[in-house]
């Protein structure tokens, strides 16, 4: 396969402003407002803000945009995700899910020209391979344990052959690990090149898209493989 390796996805910001003012309590409390300076103020709410953007980005949600097209047509360039960061610390991925993960042991060895490290940003695919799957890809299709499954997302099939074979000797996803395609399956740097993605590495699932606006909402309903 000679077609070009994608860049990986990359990330961007949002931001939560937030900022509560409680009265005084108690017996000693003045009731005679003070005023403050307007600098104070000012920083005052910049730093909760800052805490409060912190830890929504850190616990719950984080906005990410897509550089790149290795999810056509699923998701275009430049497209706003919401990627939910909660539910995989309570449950698994499941086949269909669209996931961003931060660059496996794999992708971390792999220098650039300089000896410098290639892949630092995160990665978004498509989870299709779960712990215990075999992989084929073969006659424009792909194959889980034997049995085809049907891409109504894909813009047009995958022009090459592969098993996950060439990435175990029995081809079975390992535990706790999962191989991830994009949707562009002829153009996206992914599992059939690289491996499988460990659980550990999955930042969260991508749920909505909030730009452009005449596009926003959920991405696409979960697949059906049957």
């Amino acid at each position: 396969m000679n077609y070009e390796q994608p860049q990986p996805e990359s990330e961007s910001e949002t931001t939560s402003e937030h900022h509560d003012k409680f009265a005084a309590d108690g017996n000693n409390a003045d009731p005679t407002p003070k005023d403050e300076n307007p600098w104070v103020e000012t920083l005052k709410t910049i730093g909760l803000s800052a805490v409060l953007a912190l830890g929504i980005r850190g616990f719950v949600a984080e906005a990410r945009y897509i550089p790149s097209g290795s999810m056509l047509p699923t998701l275009q360039i430049n497209d706003r995700l919401i990627i939910d960061k909660i539910s995989y610390r309570v449950t698994n991925p499941v086949r269909g899910d669209i996931v961003v993960f931060n660059p496996t042991a794999q992708l971390e060895s792999e220098k650039d020209d300089d000896g410098k490290q290639k892949f630092n940003e995160a990665f978004i695919k498509r989870v299709i391979g779960l712990p215990g799957d075999k992989i084929d890809v073969k006659g424009g299709k792909v194959y889980i344990n034997g049995k085809v499954i049907v891409e109504k997302y894909l813009g047009e099939a995958p022009q090459y052959n592969w098993s996950s074979t060439e990435l175990t000797p029995d081809g079975i996803v390992p535990e706790g690990h999962y191989l991830v395609l994009g949707d562009n399956r002829n153009n996206s740097y992914d599992s059939h090149y690289w491996g499988f993605v460990p659980k550990e590495k999955i930042v969260g699932k991508a749920t909505v898209r909030f730009w452009p606006i005449n596009r926003a909402g959920g991405i696409n309903p979960q697949p059906d493989y049957k």
